[in-house]
């Protein structure tokens, strides 16, 4: 070995042993780790994969400045792709089966390596979208973020000064998400420079509804694109604009990061991660992969993945080895020295014998995608569908041949390897197992109870088919109401505070709230009836609800008792044609009693 790789070398050794430096007396030198994870941005949204259409030199330049994963894979959706990335085991396992109304929530029994970071010493932040549960202990300042901004919900309505939560607490958001998200984690890194620090950075873009601020739109309102989705008359070509016009957004922020480190002096000793939750959520170029967002095929579940570590790992590397988002868990924590302890096995490897090695031993492996009752299984070179159909995609990017009857032993192993998953960890997930919705811990004194996670009775309807971000409405009866099946965690006096619309013709309405024998109730004596908004921000009709500015109500102070049950709202007296349009409540733990 030469004396510069034997330097390089020794230099990999320190700091992955984590030697103590010599002003550092109070235990070893971990390396910080900032995570960007993006929202329905595919494969092809970004220049350095070969898009045209956009510029995105800030991501490619992270990417000849660290390691690029080329096959890397994730879940079809969201909350699914969150859940592995946080424990590294496929998230079945981990009770997630939807992206709403409760079943996007990651059991409380599951390990994050945000709890671990925690535990040896991390500074924890997460700024963003999360998506694995609202109600604390689901709440991600209890899975390993001492500070939270962000939303907790699937979706959001709005993206420019949008209602957003701080430690539970709801806040007004200052200006575009995105740009406000970067900015509150440039104060956390600045807060922080002294101490070992993990920032987790959900954005919520390119995700509907297609929001972004004229400096980016403008670039693509009129642009003419050359580069199109393979099946040409399904692209709704104004959606691709405004989703490229986020994605330099997105280009733009990840750069105020990585600035904001090397400004810090912090770039040598951060760990920078960037990726996807899922393919792209429209008909766009994608590499000519079949699938996009929702689907188990390629174009579903292929993600970029680059990992910055300058100084110690490779510049512009380009690893092909099969991976994803079940493996950032063990790659993290591994590349920190910290021990995964549990009795919960893991589904991912840890990642270092590639990014350290030039030639590691790194036998041939299955990443499973499933969704929605589609299972498919990719191996390195073959993808079998979820119906059995073989495809090898070396040659065959496109899943266009379907080979299973030339390719029998490679089609009869990856068909028992799908089997074997199913019977082993597929049989974990439990839909029908009840889960109340967790109010008033001990620990934490906001629960949000939104409308996404109540039940509808009577004439009340939903205002979109959607629940993320909806709202109640058509409340016309004192026989309708809404429903919350929860579980006290916590006997205390709670402030009621409802979010509501009213027109002036129903002025006068009271609400009630009841949990077992309790009960509280008030009469709305003010209008607030303002127009639905969001619409003057999209740049192409969304398919969600519609948001307004709801104003908060107090119902005043209930005692809820420790235990399980159902929490009822509903209108006692309606003096005019219909009582008010419900977006949420919080209940908030009085002050003593914490």
């Amino acid at each position: 070995m030469s004396l510069p790789q034997l330097t390089f070398a020794c230099l990999v050794l320190f700091l992955l042993e984590g030697c103590a430096s010599p002003n550092e007396e109070n235990g070893p030198v971990r390396p910080n780790i900032v995570l960007i994870l993006t929202d329905d941005q595919g494969w092809g949204d970004l220049s350095m994969n070969g898009n045209e259409m956009l510029s995105t030199p800030n991501i490619d330049k992270m990417a000849s400045e660290g390691v690029t994963f080329d096959r890397f894979y994730v879940c079809p959706v969201c909350s699914p792709t969150r859940a592995e990335i946080l424990t590294g085991r496929y998230h079945v396992r981990g009770g997630v089966y939807s992206t709403s109304a409760g079943g996007e929530r990651l059991d409380l029994d599951e390990v994050t390596f945000a709890q671990l970071l925690q535990e040896a010493g991390y500074q924890t932040a997460a700024f963003g979208k999360w998506h694995n549960g609202m109600q604390y202990p689901y709440h991600p300042n209890a899975r390993g973020f001492a500070e939270y901004y962000g939303f907790c919900s699937g979706h959001w309505g709005n993206y420019f000064d949008a209602l957003m939560e701080h430690n539970g607490e709801l806040v007004m958001g200052n200006g575009f998400m995105v740009d406000d998200l970067t900015d509150k984690a440039l104060d956390f890194l600045e807060a922080n420079q002294a101490n070992s620090f993990f920032v987790y950075l959900p954005y919520n873009t390119p995700h509907s509804p297609m929001q972004v601020p004229d400096r980016w739109w403008n670039r693509f309102k009129d642009k003419e694109l050359s580069q199109l989705h393979r099946f040409r008359n399904q692209e709704d070509l104004d959606h691709t604009r405004a989703a490229y016009a986020m994605c330099e957004n997105i280009d733009w922020n990840v750069g105020r990061v990585l600035d904001r480190l090397e400004a810090l002096s912090l770039t040598e000793n951060t760990i920078v991660i960037f990726l996807s939750d899922n393919g792209p959520n429209g008909a766009r170029w994608n590499g000519d992969m079949k699938g996009r967002k929702g689907s188990t095929d390629e174009g579903g579940v292929r993600s970029p993945m680059i990992m910055r570590w300058k100084g110690t790992l490779e510049e512009g590397k380009v690893i092909n080895r099969v991976s994803g988002a079940i493996d950032l868990f063990p790659t993290l924590t591994d590349l920190a020295g910290i021990e995964y302890t549990s009795d919960k096995s893991l589904d991912g490897l840890s990642l270092r014998p590639l990014l350290m090695e030039d030639d590691p031993e790194w036998e041939d492996r299955y990443i499973f995608n499933y969704w929605n009752e589609r299972l498919s299984v990719r191996s390195q070179q073959y993808r079998l569908d979820h119906v059995d159909q073989l495809y090898d995609m070396d040659n065959d990017p496109g899943q266009n041949t379907d080979i299973s009857g030339s390719a029998g032993e490679i089609f009869e192993a990856m068909k028992v390897a799908k089997t074997e998953w199913e019977r082993t960890v597929l049989t974990e997930l439990d839909r029908t197992k009840p889960r109340s919705f967790p109010v008033g811990h001990p620990d934490f004194r906001y629960t949000q109870l939104p409308a996404r996670d109540g039940l509808a009775h009577g004439n009340i309807t939903r205002s979109n088919r959607y629940p993320n971000c909806s709202f109640f409405t058509n409340w016309t009866s004192v026989d309708d109401s809404i429903t919350w099946e929860v579980e006290v965690q916590a006997t205390g006096q709670y402030e009621a505070v409802i979010y509501y619309t009213c027109v002036a013709e129903n002025i006068g309405v009271t609400l009630q709230l009841s949990y077992g024998e309790a009960r509280v109730q008030n009469k709305i004596t003010e209008m607030h009836d303002p127009p639905l908004t969001g619409m003057e921000h999209d740049r192409v009709p969304r398919i969600e609800s519609y948001v307004k500015d709801f104003k908060p109500f107090s119902l005043g102070d209930i005692k809820l008792q420790q235990g399980k049950g159902t929490m009822t709202l509903k209108a006692t007296n309606i003096p005019g044609q219909g009582a008010v349009d419900f977006r949420l409540m919080m209940l908030k733990r009085a002050e003593e009693k914490l």
